[in-house]
Parts: structure tokens; C-alpha cells; sequence
């Protein structure tokens, strides 16, 4: 059986930064792959490309530019705030102002956001809107573990269900 829409993948992964010497940025080990129903669109498109027909057993590697990946830095996500919108119960909220810090915040038509405080001044907070991964380079390599059919349930529901996947 090989990688195709509709399959359950199952497999390990090196991700780092470039190529296959840069930096680390995480391990996906044996012992808990990473689980997906492969072609139901919640994967970076590149992704699926490099893995499609692989069959259990093979190895890969593969580099995603940052561009067809989570997007080139973009400095008009960078934005500075009073910090008095950290200010919780009459209290500045001290712990969440620290630079690298990811926060939750709510966007004026109240959806969640996720920033990460970049600089913290006197008066003002500056925040990084980018996806953590925004003008990275990426760097896969790791090995195709398992590939099932996925269920009807799984199908309908448009992910994994079981080990490695969603429980409900």
C-alpha cells in the first residue's frame, strides 16, 4: 500500500531549520508518530507532495521553502500595543510580558490570536503576529512507519481517530 488521498499515515520525522545540519527544531520519534489522514488538507500541501506514493519503510528527506510553507516574516505583522491591555483585575499581568512569551489575545471581532511578545518597553509591548515558523526554511527527513485505510468515521470526520489521532 502506498501514500495516497484517504490513507492513515503513521511516521517519524526530523524537523530542522534549512537543511539537514541545521538547527533542530523537533523530533518526532517511533514510540509516538506523527498521525494523519493523508490529502484532508490540514497539512502544509508541500508536506503531502514529498510524501505521496512512499510506501512502509521508506525513508525521506525533503526541504520546504519558507514561502510554500508558513510564509516569509512579514514586518507588518509586528505591531505595538499599550500595556495596559495586560492589565488583568487591576493587576499588570507581569508574567505574560516577557520577550518569546506566546499570548492569547482577542482580535477586535473577539477570535483568539496568538503573538509573541518581541520587546517590552515602558509603556508599550511589541508583538509578533508571524507564525513562529514565518521565513524558515524547513528540512523533513524521517521514515513512512504505517499506512492504512482510513475508516468511513475517519472520512467524515476529516482526521484520525485512536492512537495518534483524535479521541471522542
Amino acid at each position: 500500500m502506498s501514500i495516497a488521498k484517504n490513507k492513515v499515515v503513521s511516521l517519524t520525522y526530523e524537523l530542522r531549520q534549512d537543511n539537514e545540519t541545521g538547527d533542530l527544531i523537533e523530533v518526532v520519534k517511533a514510540d509516538q508518530p506523527f498521525v494523519f489522514l493523508f490529502g484532508a488538507g490540514g497539512l502544509l500541501p508541500e508536506f503531502e507532495s514529498n510524501l505521496e506514493g512512499k510506501v512502509i519503510g521508506s525513508k525521506f528527506a525533503f526541504q520546504i521553502l519558507a514561502a510554500n510553507a508558513y510564509g516569509e516574516f512579514d514586518e507588518g505583522a509586528l505591531e505595538y500595543v499599550p500595556k495596559e491591555i495586560f492589565v488583568i483585575d487591576g493587576k499588570l499581568a507581569e508574567d505574560m510580558l516577557q520577550p518569546d512569551r506566546l499570548v492569547n489575545l482577542r482580535d477586535q471581532d473577539g477570535h483568539l490570536v496568538r503573538a509573541r511578545v518581541a520587546e517590552v518597553g515602558e509603556a508599550e509591548v511589541l508583538l509578533d503576529f508571524n507564525h513562529p515558523l514565518a521565513g524558515v526554511n524547513l528540512h523533513f527527513s524521517g521514515e513512512i512507519l504505517d499506512i492504512r485505510d482510513a475508516s468511513a468515521e475517519e472520512l467524515e470526520h476529516g482526521h484520525v481517530h485512536g492512537p495518534g489521532g483524535h479521541q471522542h
